[in-house]
């Protein structure tokens, strides 16, 4: 095999572990957050008060130490969301591989994008 097959071969399996990420994200979250509803079925409430909700990573990780329903399901949430920021990221390295500059920065400007929006929408 010469050297631009084998680059040819280490780029398919990168983009075929960005593919599999996005999979392996969604179904994953779905478990947990079927998890936090099975035990939210079980225990009958949330684990918190009515007017309450983990709404920040402290209360987040806070509830999950103490394994409360809701914390579970959001944390499903958080690991969907968080999906497809992941195979962005990964994008970056991949087109970096590729030595494809235009693309890198392109996808640079979208995770900044993304990750931007998740500053700015925590402090609204």
């Amino acid at each position: 095999m010469d050297k631009k097959a084998g680059g040819q071969a280490n780029l398919f399996d990168a983009e075929l572990f960005i593919s599999s990420s996005l999979r392996f994200g969604v179904y994953f979250s779905a478990i947990v957050m079927a998890l936090g509803l099975v035990l939210l079925f079980v225990r009958g409430a949330s684990g918190y008060p009515a007017d309450v909700f983990p709404t920040s990573l402290p209360l987040l990780w806070a509830g999950l130490l103490l394994f409360k329903p809701a914390a579970i399901i959001t944390l499903g949430l958080v690991l969907l969301i968080a999906t497809p920021v992941f195979r962005v990221a990964a994008s970056v390295l991949l087109f970096l591989m590729e030595k494809d500059h235009l693309y890198t920065f392109i996808t640079l400007f979208v995770l900044a994008v993304l990750i931007t929006s998740f500053l700015i929408g925590k402090s609204l």
